[in-house]
């Protein structure tokens, strides 16, 4: 049983920041008795962050026209390519493969570059594509979204990560991100993929000056939609990193590391449906990432061969699979490597 809306504000307002963790403690010990915490060896690839949309919190993306244009890129396949051989050859089971918005690359681009990766790397689980840029490339290719989900798929695509939900409400997306899809239009890109089959993760982005009850709004939203289909593998709450951005630039106070544990032990008493939620330290560093596993985190995200988006905010954090299995282990848990469908098929 979820939370009401009501007892999720009243966490966020309450002073007893232990009490609240334990309650999450006791949820995720009830979801995972076994005392596991997992984690995952990838590589983030951002093929290109030419992008229409020019999002406030972004400090990734290249326009495609004016000044800003000389810093954009598009790798070729071959380069890809290579980056996932490196990332096979450290162990790495999977490629999340995420960009900007660019006007001139329709469906049969991606396609190309899905099939090309299948054929040299079959056991390689390809989770790419927000929601944002599905329908992105449903736009310009005169497509709907459950035709171009179906060629996606088809192609060669595993599923989906949960990019681009930011904060799932309106009035927070027009302010940080006016031209980007909907809340309506991320949950139907997710609605439609968990309906061909396909699983996805959902994601939240915090501390953009939305208010508590618009966070608490994005757990119902998720929530609801878990209820509906099933299809999320994982919550993953993160704080917006401030550094580079437009949205940055107004004297912004970033999310504190108390902030960032109540959040996430809200959001695994409010998603009690969905079995894992990730306690990050991409953006937070490792020793919150590590109290975060007593606040209701069961996995620490992966090891991550290669991340941009984050690093363009001016965020440095990096860490190897032998500190993250320390880190683990010294929070009083197991470490097992996992899929990116949360599967633990290695015996280590």
């Amino acid at each position: 049983m979820s939370l009401t809306k009501q007892q999720a504000l009243d966490y966020f307002h309450s002073d007893d920041l232990i009490g609240l963790g334990m309650e999450a403690d006791a949820l995720r010990r009830k979801l995972h008795p076994e005392g596991v915490v997992t984690y995952i060896i990838d590589r983030n690839i951002n093929y290109t962050n030419f992008c229409t949309e020019y999002c406030t919190f972004c400090a990734f993306y290249a326009p495609i026209k004016g000044p800003g244009r000389s810093k954009g890129y598009l790798l070729d396949f071959e380069t890809i390519y290579d980056k996932i051989r490196e990332t096979v050859e450290v162990g790495g089971t999977g490629v999340l493969m995420q960009g900007g918005l660019h006007p001139d690359l329709k469906i049969e681009w991606y396609e190309d570059m899905l099939r090309g990766i299948k054929q040299r790397f079959p056991m390689v689980h390809l989770h790419c594509f927000s929601a944002s840029e599905i329908i992105h490339f449903a736009d310009v290719s005169g497509l709907t979204i459950e035709d171009t989900i179906r060629r996606l798929r088809d192609a060669g695509l595993d599923s989906i990560p949960g990019g681009g939900a930011e904060i799932l409400d309106d009035e927070v997306r027009h302010k940080i991100a006016r031209l980007k899809c909907l809340t309506g239009d991320w949950l139907n890109v997710h609605r439609t993929a968990h309906k061909l089959g396909m699983r996805t993760t959902a994601t939240m982005m915090f501390g953009v000056g939305e208010t508590l009850e618009q966070r608490i709004n994005h757990f119902q939203h998720v929530y609801d939609l878990q209820e509906e289909t099933g299809g999320f593998t994982a919550f993953i709450p993160w704080s917006f990193q401030p550094g580079n951005t437009a949205l940055g630039g107004r004297h912004w106070d970033e999310a504190t590391a108390v902030e960032y544990l109540k959040t996430l032990a809200v959001a695994r008493l409010y998603l009690s449906n969905i079995e894992n939620v990730q306690s990050s330290w991409v953006t937070q560093g490792l020793k919150v990432c590590q109290t975060g596993l007593r606040f209701g985190g069961n996995d620490v995200g992966s090891v991550m061969l290669e991340e941009n988006v984050v690093r363009s905010a001016g965020v440095a954090n990096c860490t190897t699979e032998e500190e993250l299995r320390h880190m683990i282990r010294d929070a009083g848990f197991v470490p097992k490597q996992r899929d990116t469908l949360y599967r633990q098929f290695f015996l280590n």
